[in-house]
């Protein structure tokens, strides 16, 4: 069957991640005119496995991958009423990500690819996230990016499918990955994020003046360890703390976060628009794991009505990792004839824009 044939029927691709302490499977098909829909999307969370270290521990999370994985598939393909033969190709995570979670999901992927005689389709997670509005929203490129996660923050300029622009990047921690250092310092549960968020709603957002990383400045890059430290100091100050410092630290720690967030992406704005033609849409995109942060969010949306500029940002159970976002990627990448071998490597690092010079202190988070 010809590519341009392809093209020409509604396509069914099987999404699968497995990149950090999320399996999931999910099976998303793509209609003749580019619209996408959700057969089945199943997601097994590891929080449990991980919660007693106050982190995710890489070989209990391969391990409970190769655990999972093939029942969630299994589960997948019924919720669809689909057979892999129906399937017109396999989309997996390949990088970025723990490389022992990269390979059960690129090895199953694989399997099904050689057993089925199906495309195999690798999948950078950070394009997932990047595109996921497509499949959400129907939004196309080009727009401006926020990625926010555990492991990511950066601002890209997403021109289409496979071509991004990286305009900042955090030099050290990323924002979810400042959110979970904060609560375990505080002593809140594992996952931190949205216990920080849950605390700071009872608590006086500006009864501590942490600081702004970066505010101000012309480069576009993002810095939060500085302000992790600064939330340190005070609660050490303060030790042994009551209920309530720790319910105002994390309001006004989340505050700072926001508003040091807000002055990058606002920057950042103006770089897109110098960058752009002017035909080219206003529209701002938030995804990634802490766009389900609701500070955040409102702040964002402020940001982009003020500006002029289109908000969009997928439902919570999008934001989080998921296969359906990978399987729709792969749907971009399989109508534009975009397939992979099946010696395809996991990568531990894979940078969305690889073009983009490294950021020292930034690791695998640029």
């Amino acid at each position: 069957m010809s590519k341009q044939q392809k093209h020409q029927k509604t396509l069914r691709v099987l999404g699968i991640e497995t990149s950090c302490d999320e399996t999931a499977a999910s099976v998303v098909e793509r209609a003749t005119d580019g619209s996408a829909r959700i057969r089945s999307n199943v997601v097994r969370s590891q929080i449990d496995e991980h919660k007693a270290f106050g982190g995710v521990v890489p070989e209990i999370a391969a391990r409970a991958h190769v655990d999972l994985l093939d029942k969630l598939v299994e589960q997948a393909m019924l919720e669809a009423e689909l057979s892999f033969d129906q399937l017109d190709g396999v989309a997996v995570t390949s990088g970025p990500g723990l490389i022992g979670g990269l390979m059960v999901g690129l090895m199953t992927a694989k399997a099904i690819c050689f057993a089925s005689d199906i495309p195999l389709i690798g999948i950078n997670h950070l394009e997932g996230h990047a595109l996921t509005p497509g499949l959400s929203d129907g939004v196309k490129p080009p727009y401006l990016l926020l990625l926010v996660s555990g492991g990511h923050t950066q601002v890209q300029i997403v021109h289409d499918v496979g071509h991004y622009e990286r305009l900042g990047t955090t030099v050290d921690d990323a924002l979810g990955e400042a959110f979970d250092k904060v609560a375990k310092l505080l002593g809140l549960d594992y996952p931190g994020g949205p216990q920080v968020a849950r605390m700071a709603l009872q608590g006086d957002d500006k009864r501590f003046s942490f600081p702004r990383p970066m505010k101000g400045r012309t480069e576009l890059n993002f810095s939060f360890s500085g302000l992790k430290t600064a939330v340190r100091q005070q609660a050490t100050k303060l030790a042994p703390l009551a209920d309530q410092d720790i319910k105002d630290l994390c309001a006004s720690f989340e505050r700072a976060a926001s508003d040091a967030v807000i002055d990058r992406v606002a920057r950042c704005m103006q770089a897109y628009e110098s960058a752009m033609a002017a035909s080219a849409p206003r529209r701002l995109v938030v995804a990634g794991g802490v766009a389900a942060n609701q500070r955040l969010r409102a702040a964002l949306l402020q940001l982009a009505n003020d500006n002029g500029f289109a908000f969009d940002v997928p439902p919570v159970d999008l934001c989080t990792d998921n296969a359906a976002m990978i399987a729709y990627a792969g749907l971009e990448h399989l109508v534009r004839g975009n397939t992979d071998t099946l010696d395809l490597s996991a990568r531990a690092r894979w940078p969305l824009d690889e073009t983009a010079p490294r950021v020292s202190g930034a690791g695998i988070k640029a």
